[in-house]
């Protein structure tokens, strides 16, 4: 893997050398208005495989990707609805799972943890080894903090476990009022959010203090945290997205998607929320005053609808996946859109970029896989 640095410099570089065959493919989108339709990306170029025949790697895994993500050291893997997980760069098949893998992330101290709808979580390096047991209850929701307390969170049903990311220990649990559907850390690991219905719950790490509740009736699915901890937000099951400022605690309603959207996130800088739902990227601006009050940034335009998104770790760039195959590279400032794979392949279920932003791992849910290297 290139350092950070160069791995930064080269995504840029693929927008702003024209000199570059990737230039030769790319095009530039205005600002529009949330849902007003264009003219779509297979109208607008000519070859849409460019970016992953010159610069992927692929594979064709047998099995629905339900997860992508790499480790701290920028290994990539994958994980699979046949209980196995694929590790980089040679797809290499680990049997890590009695039934789907259903939750994937980077374990703190290298390799992976992994949950599944056998009801274990595990950390996978060469081998799986079993971190906990939760009977026959699936888990579906990790998430990890990597600092100098390292955490590892795990949601099973309605309570969120919490261990050490050293020694494996857990450190307690945290009970939530119905099924937890998405769990994610602050910047430092000091507060954790947990969505559910009914609203989301914001916990601090080191207390056995009840946790703050956020309320907003119906059903959420989803859960993002502004980088500086200035507002969290939910998906909702009625194809909107609420929120709340922080720590004021101010409601904020995003809604207009003709879908559920299944992926959102915040840009590094938190300037942006890319969600997916719509056929463009929404980005929806978190400055100025925004969001409330103003008009979302729709960029992207694909030949269906977007269900995966994936924020450039260190640039406001970010990749898009769509329910046809087509995955797209947005350049936020620029306002400018690659294409690095075309349709045809199975929708994206699985899309992540390596710590460096140096590479770009994609899934979908035929089993299709790449990794597309930005260095060189």
């Amino acid at each position: 893997m290139a350092n950070s640095r160069m791995a930064a410099g080269t995504v840029q570089e693929i927008f702003v050398n024209k000199a570059s065959a990737e230039a030769k493919i790319l095009y530039h989108l205005p600002q529009t208005q949330m849902m007003r339709h264009k003219r779509p990306m297979s109208e607008r170029t000519a070859d849409l495989d460019q970016l992953l025949e010159s610069r992927g790697k692929t594979a064709q895994l047998g099995a629905y990707v339900t997860a992508a993500c790499f480790s701290a050291s920028g290994q990539a893997a994958f994980a699979l609805g046949d209980g196995t997980i694929r590790l980089g760069p040679d797809f290499t098949q680990i049997q890590a799972h009695g039934g789907a893998v259903l939750s994937l992330a980077p374990h703190p101290l290298g390799g992976f943890c992994s949950g599944g709808d056998d009801g274990r979580l595990v950390h996978t390096t060469d081998k799986p080894t079993e971190i906990a047991k939760f009977g026959s209850k699936w888990v579906e929701q990790l998430a990890v903090f990597g600092g100098k307390t390292p955490l590892i969170a795990a949601g099973v049903g309605k309570t969120v476990h919490l261990f050490d990311g050293k020694g494996g220990a857990k450190i307690r649990e945290l009970a939530h009022p119905s099924t937890v559907t998405g769990i994610t850390f602050d910047a430092k690991g000091k507060r954790i959010a947990a969505s559910h219905y009914n609203g989301a719950s914001l916990w601090f790490t080191g207390s056995t203090a009840a946790p703050r509740v956020l309320d907003w009736k119906g059903s959420h699915t989803g859960i993002a945290m502004h980088p500086e901890g200035q507002a969290l937000v939910t998906s909702m099951q009625e194809n909107s997205l609420h929120g709340w400022t922080l720590p004021e605690g101010k409601h904020m309603r995003m809604a207009g998607y003709p879908t559920k959207t299944e992926s959102m996130g915040f840009t590094k800088s938190g300037r942006w929320l890319a969600t997916a739902g719509a056929e463009s990227v929404v980005l929806w601006p978190f400055f100025g005053g925004g969001p409330m009050g103003k008009a979302p940034t729709e960029l992207g335009m694909g030949d269906g609808i977007v269900r995966r998104i994936a924020c450039h770790p260190q640039h406001e760039v970010v990749a898009a996946g769509f329910d046809t195959g087509l995955t797209l590279l947005i350049n936020i400032a620029q306002e400018q859109i690659i294409p690095l794979c075309g349709p045809g392949r199975g929708a994206i279920t699985a899309l992540a970029w390596s710590p460096t932003g140096s590479h770009l791992a994609i899934g979908t849910e035929p089993g299709f896989a790449a990794l597309i290297d930005f260095t060189g």
